[in-house]
């Protein structure tokens, strides 16, 4: 029975959504194709209908992951608000889904070329809205500063949640510390 356009489209969709969840969770090493077209709701038969490779799926589900997160970056109205809303032990804790950078970027270096140019593209992306927060939060600075203080925020956000993170299990505290004294040290 052949699929329709729209439907294979629905396929391609699902597939990338559970990858982009599943990879953030475990890595992009720690999850088979198998279980990706399972969470998916689809056999594992007919993933090369859609991807010639985990790597082709990886780079589009690195994609996808950036564009969830740059949905959340363009709803806050300043930078203050999205930092805050980024350190919270929701996000420390979600097991599927949350910031790509801090849940794959360790990795990204050893992957396919494919896979690497997505979360770069990414990261420039995430990086510019960031910028647009900076602006909306103090338009008189100049261009030069904005991109310095994106790059410096985007740095610390995912080095502190890599931090949250790894501290969470054995030293609470010292995570809980973490979550709260970022916010008001990249704010200013």
């Amino acid at each position: 029975m052949k699929v329709t356009r729209e439907k294979a489209a629905e396929h391609r969709t699902a597939i990338v959504r559970a990858a982009a969840d599943l990879f953030r969770a475990r890595g992009l090493g720690g999850v088979g194709v198998a279980e990706i077209m399972q969470a998916a709701g689809l056999t594992h038969g007919g993933f090369y209908g859609h991807f010639k490779s985990k790597d082709a799926l990886a780079a589009e589900a690195c994609r996808a992951a950036f564009d969830e997160g740059l949905s959340r970056v363009a709803k806050d109205s300043d930078i203050e608000s999205y930092v805050a809303r980024y350190f919270t032990p929701a996000h420390r804790d979600r097991q599927m889904g949350g910031c790509p950078m801090v849940a794959l970027g360790s990795e990204i270096r050893h992957q396919e070329t494919e896979v690497q140019a997505k979360f770069a593209g990414g990261v420039a992306d995430y990086l510019a809205g960031i910028e647009a927060l900076i602006k909306r939060s103090e338009p008189e600075l100049p261009a030069a500063e904005v991109r310095t203080r994106a790059i410096a925020t985007v740095s610390a956000l995912v080095g502190g949640m890599i931090l949250a993170r790894a501290t969470a299990e054995t030293q609470p505290a010292l995570s809980a510390e973490i979550l709260a004294t970022l916010p008001g040290a990249i704010s200013h």
